[in-house]
């Protein structure tokens, strides 16, 4: 599986306004849920957040990955969106977040899930990726940068 498969093009987010965790992953889940016709906004956004409850998915370099399990969908849906001023988001490094990854995947899809957030991340620790994604112009030039990487692995 490819993230071309499960990136969510016209849920990419240039510029979040959410300054705030809550804010952030609200503006991501109606993002993608305005893309994906029966998902569940509200169910989604409480998956999200009692993740975030475990534990902080801010990985460090100016980085997110929210993600969670949903009963009810048949494939894994990703989306992304870029702070440019960045925010606190609990991130382990304790830096300001620029980046977020938004994984939901069906409750039964241990294997897939693993892969693309495996995937997500191997193409997030190269500096010069995570450099072209906030220097990126718009929404398509963002789509691209993020599928030509995974296409790079």
């Amino acid at each position: 599986m490819r993230l071309e498969d499960v990136l969510i093009r016209d849920s990419i987010i240039e510029s979040l306004l959410g300054t705030e965790k809550r804010e952030v992953i609200e503006e991501m889940v109606a993002g993608l849920c305005s893309e994906v016709s029966g998902l569940n906004k509200d169910e989604l956004l409480e998956v999200l957040l009692e993740r975030e409850k475990l534990g902080s998915t801010g990985i460090g370099y100016g980085v997110a990955i929210p993600h969670g399990k949903m009963a009810g969908l048949d494939k894994i849906l990703v989306s992304f969106a870029r702070s440019k001023n960045g925010l606190d988001f609990q991130a382990t490094d304790e830096k300001p977040v620029h980046l977020f990854f938004l994984i939901v995947a069906p409750d039964n899809s241990t294997a897939s899930h693993l892969k693309v957030l495996s995937d997500i991340s191997r193409i997030l620790k190269e500096s010069e990726f995570r450099g072209k994604l906030l220097d990126a112009g718009n929404r398509d030039d963002i789509y691209r940068i993020i599928i030509e990487a995974d296409r790079a692995l």
